[in-house]
């Protein structure tokens, strides 16, 4: 059975994720700083199907100096990993011109420092087997700009910018590297925005409609799995049309 670490995997997108990979069949461990109410719903779903394992790590990606420690457990607890999911992130937003330097260096240090270097240590591995596959989480605001999140779309901007050079130093060893950039979801985050703001956003898209997180999975799991052997270097956008 092929590991796959998936960073944020304790709700949200993350779950989705983890869930769906170790439905497929994988064994995933999802990453994060507390467990959550639907984690065990999932684990016990996916115990249920007896395909794959899905299991829990604590960790804070804010520590980033505790990463190589974290790699080395977990090598001691699955093995190596076949397949990273980079999906862990700060979604704090604020005009710039009011946010503090500490909330700046915290969004830069969780969302790009501490998935760049957890992936410096979960690839040797990927690098010595000759095969793996990384998915890094983008999001659409990276490439279209959000009133109120500059600072997070920079962050997700350099992590597409990771995944197309990173995707060239390690593809001759056979590891892909791709990234997924969602749109806005359907989800608690935009029942906040209002009927009439989440109506907005289903008029832009060509699909007039919200992707929920289930999609997210999709694809990752599509870059995960044979079919997507030859993609690499790609941003695979689920948004239901809203950038096309």
């Amino acid at each position: 059975m092929r590991n796959v670490l998936v960073t944020g995997g304790s709700r949200g997108i993350g779950l989705a994720v983890g869930k769906k990979l170790a439905l497929d069949g994988y064994c995933v461990v999802a990453l994060a700083r507390a467990e959550g109410a639907e984690f065990k719903p999932a684990m016990d779903a996916v115990a249920a199907a007896g395909a794959g394992e899905l299991l829990f790590e604590p960790f804070d990606l804010a520590e980033v100096d505790a990463i190589p420690e974290l790699a080395r457990r977990l090598k001691r607890r699955v093995g190596t990993f076949y397949g990273l999911v980079n999906n862990a992130g700060l979604g704090t937003d604020g005009l710039l011109a009011n946010m503090h330097a500490s909330q700046i260096e915290t969004l830069v240090r969780v969302n790009t420092v501490a998935p760049i270097v957890l992936t410096k240590h979960i690839v040797r591995a990927m690098m010595a087997a000759g095969e793996g596959r990384i998915v890094n989480m983008a999001s659409v605001v990276a490439s279209t700009g959000y009133s109120g999140l500059s600072v997070y779309a920079a962050t997700k901007a350099s992590m597409i910018g990771f995944t197309k050079s990173l995707a060239r130093e390690v593809g001759r060893m056979g590891i892909t590297v791709n990234a997924v950039a969602p749109g806005f979801l359907d989800t608690e985050l935009t029942k906040g925005l209002g009927d009439d703001g989440r109506e907005q956003v289903v008029r832009r898209s060509a699909l007039r409609r919200l992707a929920e997180v289930e999609d997210v999975a999709a694809a990752v799991a599509y870059l995960m799995g044979e079919g997507g052997r030859n993609v690499t270097g790609s941003v695979l956008t689920v948004d239901a049309g809203n950038t096309a």
